[in-house]
């Protein structure tokens, strides 16, 4: 670093590879949180639910068996299972509701549900059809109902590796079918997205403080600036963690727990940059 300002180099084209650096690996970082890791995610999970959490006191399976499971479909489609096993996809009664206004205009019962992994759509057995119109009733009964909902297997179970395993343009879209439903607690889906964005730039901004640290001459050697170099490291992850605390257990937005870090620790490069001799 001395050699390199000594020789007339100014103190931004000495920058200029850390910021090139910076930027494809954070570019790296974001294809990798997007769609390698999470295939990755998928991978481990399924070896420890299998191999290393067998006798865990949680079984996700166990959990979403025999329990109600209430969600909204659609903005006036409302719906509901008993009984729902998410190893083998079937569950019952079922029940559907569509209002209109505030009128009820449809009604589906059906002894049992099942999810149909040839034609990807859910088979109902012994459904009842109910079209209301005013005073007048139209009744169909059938033995065997194959329907397309929007909804998936995945989306009535408690997967709580869900988020890790999904890629970025699934995780988005996951997050929009449980908002349309109505699900709660989707701060932590959420903060997981934001941060699979805000990520790659934290890793451009902490490249470049180190920089700029490294780059001032003092006597002593660079012990200081080591010590610099992992207080300033310890304090993003722990702000990174509380941020993420208080989003997912309070109400701190997501979008602002996982750029928060990246905000506070901008500010902190600027100042050393305006502080480093130049």
């Amino acid at each position: 670093m001395i050699a390199i300002l000594a020789s007339g180099t100014t103190y931004n084209r000495m920058l200029l590879p850390y910021w090139i650096g910076g930027a494809l690996l954070g570019l790296l970082l974001f294809f990798s949180l997007a769609f390698v890791i999470p295939t990755a995610n998928g991978k481990r999970t399924a070896f420890e639910e299998k191999y290393v959490n067998v006798n865990s006191t949680y079984d996700p399976l166990v959990a979403n068996y025999q329990r109600s499971v209430y969600f909204r479909i659609d903005s006036f489609t409302y719906a509901g299972i008993r009984n729902y096993d998410t190893t083998t996809k079937y569950g019952g009664p079922f029940f559907l509701h569509r209002i209109k206004g505030n009128q009820l205009v449809y009604n589906l019962r059906s002894e049992s549900l099942r999810w149909d992994t040839a034609t990807k759509k859910w088979k109902l057995t012994n459904a009842i059809e109910r079209d209301l119109n005013g005073i007048k009733e139209t009744v169909k009964i059938q033995s065997v109902l194959t329907l397309a909902f929007n909804f998936k297997p995945l989306d009535l179970s408690r997967d709580e590796h869900a988020k890790d395993k999904l890629n970025s343009p699934q995780l988005h879209q996951y997050i929009l079918d449980q908002e349309l439903r109505g699900t709660e607690g989707l701060n932590t889906l959420e903060v997981e997205e934001y941060r699979r964005t805000a990520t790659p730039f934290s890793v451009l901004i902490l490249t470049l403080i180190g920089a700029i640290i490294a780059s001032r001459k003092v006597r002593g050697g660079s012990g200081a600036h080591l010590a610099i170099g992992f207080v300033a490291g310890a304090l993003f992850i722990l702000m990174d963690r509380f941020s993420t605390i208080f989003s997912t257990k309070g109400n701190l937005p997501p979008l602002i727990a996982a750029w928060l870090p990246n905000i506070i620790f901008a500010f902190v490069a600027i100042y050393f940059y305006r502080k480093a001799p130049k």
